[in-house]
């Protein structure tokens, strides 16, 4: 005959006291039982966002006899920034309800949904994309598509808008036509709370009407200028979203020439062997004479006293040197313009040429005007 009485909640490590009855004899032997961990959350089929029929198609009007297919408006009689012209998006993409799984997961397609990231995908799970905010740490496989699979251009448009360019990795989005609540703080809280939703911040630069907004990663900022085109904050308003231009700081501009470099070579040195980067380390520290650590790490050799000093006035003395070797100018003629001519005269020496002579002025010619032999006595 076997019973169990046992102490604790569940999910807790819990001690139970397992008995056995046999023979009239008694026995009690203690068990540990081991913490239960909750099962992994699955990640749920994307929703369909919409239904057929419920967004209604508005078309352009027409208020020219062309149409742009790279503005997307008609040429002539309209402004591409008129208030007027911008409708108010009438679906909204919510990454928490709207994302899911989808064949994408299975095929393994890495490009994200447009139609998702304006909150309009009537596919759902069936979808052929991912319905997902881009991963920043998985490298798509064509450097000149956005996180869409949209091809990108040599060069910007004039307005700022479109797909964008692939000669400069742009993470900072132009934010136009926000109505301001308070004061500045508050509306840059308010921009950084819608703003947020679609990826890691940066920063947020506001003032006024306007506002920049940096993200961490170039395709997440790709991501919200989709999702908050024509979108409205806290008031009410439909925003005007474009990329910005490059930052004329320079301070900005010497910090993000240094992350591209330290992003290049943390991409080398994860698609290089460890071990042959160690050997490079191992033989450059041969050549320069220095040490390394456990880690290959070039340490800091310990200087005697007096070493330092020694080498700053071996520093000074040839730099006296060097300047007592340059030739001080002398006349019109620079050292340079000295030092040239004396190259060129040594090689003429080599060939065997001798320098041509100087050309001697012409004699003055006797005739001159007759003025002086004029034997005229008349006036």
């Amino acid at each position: 005959m076997f019973g169990r009485w046992s102490k604790g909640g569940p999910g807790m490590a819990r001690a139970s006291e397992q008995w056995s009855i046999s023979d009239g004899a008694c026995s009690f032997k203690n068990v540990v039982a081991r913490p239960t961990t909750k099962p992994a959350k699955k990640l749920k089929p994307a929703r369909k966002q919409v239904k057929p029929g419920d967004v209604e198609k508005v078309e352009t009007p027409q208020t020219g006899k062309e149409y742009n297919i790279w503005y997307n408006k008609w040429a002539g009689g309209d402004r591409e920034d008129s208030y007027s012209n911008k409708t108010k998006s009438q679906t909204r993409c919510n990454i928490k309800r709207d994302s899911g799984l989808t064949r994408a997961n299975i095929t393994g397609m890495k490009y994200c949904c447009l139609f998702f990231a304006r909150g309009c995908c009537p596919y759902g799970w069936e979808c052929e994309y991912l319905h997902a905010l881009p991963d920043p740490s998985t490298s798509l496989p064509d450097s000149s598509k956005d996180c869409f699979a949209r091809d990108k251009f040599a060069d910007y448009r004039d307005d700022m808008g479109g797909v964008g360019s692939f000669n400069r990795q742009n993470r900072t989005l132009y934010v136009g036509r926000i109505k301001e609540t308070g004061n500045g703080l508050e509306t840059e809280e308010v921009v950084m709370r819608h703003f947020k939703e679609w990826g890691v911040i940066e920063r947020v630069l506001q003032y006024r009407s306007v506002a920049f907004v940096t993200y961490v990663s170039e395709f997440h900022a790709q991501f919200a200028k989709e999702a908050m085109a024509c979108q409205s904050l806290d008031n009410d308003e439909i925003l005007n979203v474009r990329w910005a231009t490059e930052d004329p700081n320079p301070v900005q501009k010497v910090a993000e020439k240094r992350r591209l470099e330290v992003m290049g070579q943390e991409a080398i040195k994860a698609r290089m062997d460890p071990r042959i980067v160690d050997a490079m380390r191992t033989i450059r520290a041969l050549e320069d004479g220095d040490l390394l650590d456990d880690e290959n790490m070039v340490m800091d050799a310990p200087e005697e006293p007096g070493a330092k000093r020694r080498r700053l006035d071996g520093e000074e003395k040839e730099e006296e040197a060097e300047e007592q070797e340059q030739p001080k100018p002398t006349g019109l003629l620079s050292a340079d313009t000295l030092e040239g001519l004396k190259y060129f005269a040594e090689i003429r020496k080599r060939n065997g040429t001798q320098p041509a002579p100087p050309r001697q002025a012409p004699p003055p010619s006797q005739a001159g005007l007759g003025l002086a032999d004029y034997g005229s006595d008349e006036e």
